[in-house]
């Protein structure tokens, strides 16, 4: 037995002692499970700097990957001296004197900071450590995360047992280069190879004593004393980490003198390669699982993740390329055109005089360009005027060509752009989503990023509105002038919509009808009997989320909205009156396959099953009623080659031609389109070339008749579902057929539009706000 220790203070001290070995073993091992996971041997001879995660279709094509793009490793051959003394003065200046735990500096900095002067006392392998193992991520913790004071001895323990193990199988230079190559300095530079080019546009071994302190001063807080957003901070910091190399031996009082003196020199003009696997795909689901990530506490670029999203591989490539075909037919035809002539017009078709100089002074090198020479104009005007070798992008693949800065601001504002996305509303799933025409040259997302004028896409909303109200279908207002008093900020106003083609029909018209040939006149009836603001209500029940300002014309598309607001909220109606949230991640999993999160359809009932179908039955007047804008579909024989297959849908115009739009609706599906131009100033000059029944409608016939071509998509032709619900309000209505007679030109009556008689398509379409 061992005999008890008579002196308490050596007993104590013992026990103590003991105590400590105990703690230390039961971290190592992860006793309980209280500790959580702690690097073994084998992960710090092996150790990953990171794992990227990867991003599958619904049907497992790999879409994407997520690694840390802006890391390059170096050797410590290829770091500067200037570096490494900065480092070793600055964050551990006994580091060639401990073992990877300075207890010297622990307990100096333990007293400094119980006195108020707050001051870190991690060694350079400590952090290596956190940096490397990630030792205080969520994963890495056991149950004692939720003991606040104990949580913060058991990470400084984790990291010291970490260091322990680091200097025992690596030597100080290895250390410092892993070190350098796995720190970040901001603006997603990780690794001093990278930040030394990005900051300096220089290799590690060119760096002078000023530079590498301003490098090494970031480490403290890259955002703070970032040399891009903060440059006096950076030189505030950068003089301190000098002083320190100066004190301690590694740089001369000369040398020191003429380093604080010196401007921070940055140099950004080194350009870095765009990453091959970007994508709109990409960043939406980065941006989708944004908080779940946080949450979570896992990291996207580094943890392996396996990605499962609800995209479909087969209409997503559909989707390409209808977008491909058309959007190439209708550059060309803008550019036809617009040929020898400047786009960017006002609402009377005036030139804008002063665009290209606006433009220039709103992009980001603007402000640099402003700074450097002193707001001298010259100057400024000489850099956007010379002549430089680039690529840009063309329908026809990348070209290369020598445009100044000014030619090249001309050719891509001419440009047309669009946003596209499909949902299937029964399951909440999105199936396709194209942000754009190229994402390597137009990084806006025209998705869930850009909002747009609607135009008449938003009419729908003032429909549901008065159906839900009371209205039916076969209600009958007249085609006549409108004049709609109101009150804007305390003054009395008037506002007095017109049709598209600026002629009243004076004609007596169902709802249906209007909402098919899309009258305005009877949408701001409509909007004026509901009420304007019941109509922003019933918008955001369906699923709109930008605010929306309640104002007569709202009806008309007057608010900007997103093609993934507008796809929500039409889901809607096929998903019997229930609004859903949309699912663009199904799964995720960790890299052996073990499930961590999945992700099912979430909604939320906002009308009734009445309702819902009621308006279907509304959608499909675009393509049956007279006049109705969808009718350019009937271009698409493949749509129609069985007469049970229907299709709902809606244009948009904005006003001038500037965004066109079409909503789309099959029995499974809702898709959304947008077209135009970034800027708002460069439009369509005609209802014939500009409305979203020639630019965004193509698109979605395109990619429909390529999805029914395929017997394999999953999706077939077929009609609207059968009602949900009894139907009680009347909806079979007869619609007019407008037909020019040789004899009498005069106007007969069609059957009813359930009977499966085509309607004669007229060419007065009213889509326009």
């Amino acid at each position: 037995m061992f005999k008890r220790v008579r002196n308490p203070i050596l007993r104590y001290s013992l026990i103590f002692i003991y105590f400590v070995i105990i703690f230390f073993c039961a971290i190592e091992i992860n006793f309980l499970g209280l500790f959580g996971y702690s690097p073994d041997m084998k992960d710090i001879k092996d150790p990953s700097l990171s794992v990227s995660s990867e991003v599958y279709t619904a049907d497992s094509v790999l879409l994407a990957k997520f690694y840390k793009e802006d890391r390059s490793p170096i050797e410590y051959k290829d770091l500067s001296p200037n570096l490494v003394n900065a480092l070793v003065a600055t964050e551990d200046v006994r580091f060639y004197k401990h073992g990877g735990v300075d207890y010297y500096g622990f307990f100096t900095g333990v007293i400094s900071t119980a006195t108020g002067d707050r001051r870190g006392a991690s060694t350079i392998t400590q952090q290596l450590a956190k940096n490397l193992f990630q030792t205080r991520k969520k994963k890495a913790q056991g149950f004692v995360r939720h003991i606040p004071v104990l949580r913060t001895v058991v990470y400084k323990v984790k990291e010291w047992l970490t260091a322990f193990k680091i200097e025992h199988v690596y030597n100080k230079q290895q250390i410092l280069t892993m070190y350098f190559n796995t720190v970040p300095f901001g603006n997603n530079s990780f690794g001093i190879k990278t930040a030394a080019l990005k900051y300096f546009n220089k290799s590690t071994k060119e760096v002078t004593p000023a530079e590498a302190a301003v490098l090494i001063g970031m480490l403290k807080a890259t955002t703070t004393y970032n040399p891009i957003r903060n440059p006096q901070k950076a030189v505030d910091r950068r003089n301190i980490v000098l002083a320190q190399m100066q004190k301690y031996g590694y740089l001369k009082t000369p040398a020191y003198d003429a380093a604080v003196k010196s401007p921070l020199g940055l140099d950004l003009s080194h350009v870095e390669e765009v990453g091959q696997s970007d994508s709109y795909l990409r960043r939406a689901v980065e941006k989708w699982l944004d908080k779940w990530l946080k949450a979570n506490d896992y990291d996207l670029y580094e943890d392996g993740l396996k990605i499962y999203t609800t995209i479909d591989s087969k209409l997503q490539g559909y989707a390409e390329e209808a977008v491909a075909e058309k959007m190439k037919m209708l550059q060309r035809r803008f550019n036809n055109i617009w040929r020898g002539k400047n786009p960017w017009r006002d609402s009377k078709g005036n030139e804008i005089v002063d665009f290209i100089p606006k433009a220039e002074q709103r992009l980001p090198i603007y402000a640099m360009l402003k700074k450097r020479y002193n707001g001298d104009t010259t100057k400024i005007n000489e850099y956007f005027n010379t002549p430089k070798k680039m690529k840009v992008f063309t329908w026809n693949g990348e070209r290369d060509t020598t445009f100044s800065s000014l030619d090249s601001i001309k050719y891509y504002t001419k440009l047309l752009n669009t946003g596209m996305m499909t949902i299937e509303p029964s399951t909440g799933k999105i199936k396709v989503w194209i942000g754009g025409i190229d994402n390597k040259y137009f990084k806006y997302d025209h998705v869930n990023q850009a909002k747009r004028q609607a135009g008449s896409t938003f009419k729908p909303f003032a429909y549901v509105t008065a159906i839900d109200n009371g209205h039916t279908p076969c209600d009958k207002y007249t085609d006549k002038p409108v004049s709609i008093p109101y009150d804007e900020d305390g003054e009395k106003k008037t506002w007095e919509p017109k049709n598209a083609d600026f002629n009243f029909s004076y004609r007596e018209m169902s709802l249906r009808w209007a909402m098919g040939k899309s009258v305005n006149s009877i949408t701001a009836q409509i909007t004026q009997e509901v009420g304007w603001d019941k109509v922003v209500e019933y918008a955001h029940k369906c699923g709109i989320e930008s605010p929306l300002k309640a104002v007569p014309s709202v009806s008309l598309g007057s608010n900007d909205v997103s093609v993934y607001e507008m796809v929500r909220a039409y889901s809607t109606f096929l998903n019997k009156g229930e609004r859903i949230d949309p699912i663009l991640v199904s799964k995720i999993t960790d890299g052996d396959g073990k499930t961590l999160a999945e992700f099912d359809l979430k909604s939320t009932r906002v009308l009734s099953e009445e309702t819902a179908w009621l308006m279907l039955y509304m959608f499909r007047g675009g393509m049956e009623e007279p006049g109705g804008t969808s009718q350019a579909l009937w271009e698409y024989p493949i749509l129609w080659k069985k007469n049970s297959n229907q299709i709902g849908g809606k244009t948009g115009t904005s006003s001038d031609y500037v965004d066109g739009w079409y909503m789309g609706i099959t029995k499974d599906l809702v898709t959304g389109i947008w077209v135009g131009c970034d800027d708002r100033s460069v439009h369509f000059n005609s209802s014939e070339s500009g409305e979203g029944s020639h630019t965004a409608l193509p698109i979605f016939g395109a990619f429909m008749e390529k999805v029914y071509a395929d017997p394999k998509s999953g999706y077939t032709y077929g009609p609207f579902p059968k009602p949900w619900s009894k139907i009680t309000k009347e909806y079979m209505c007869p619609s007019p057929r407008i037909r020019i007679d040789t004899a009498s030109a005069t106007d007969s009556l069609t059957a009813p539009a359930d009977s499966g008689i085509v309607p004669v398509p007229d060419t007065t379409a009213n889509d326009q706000q």
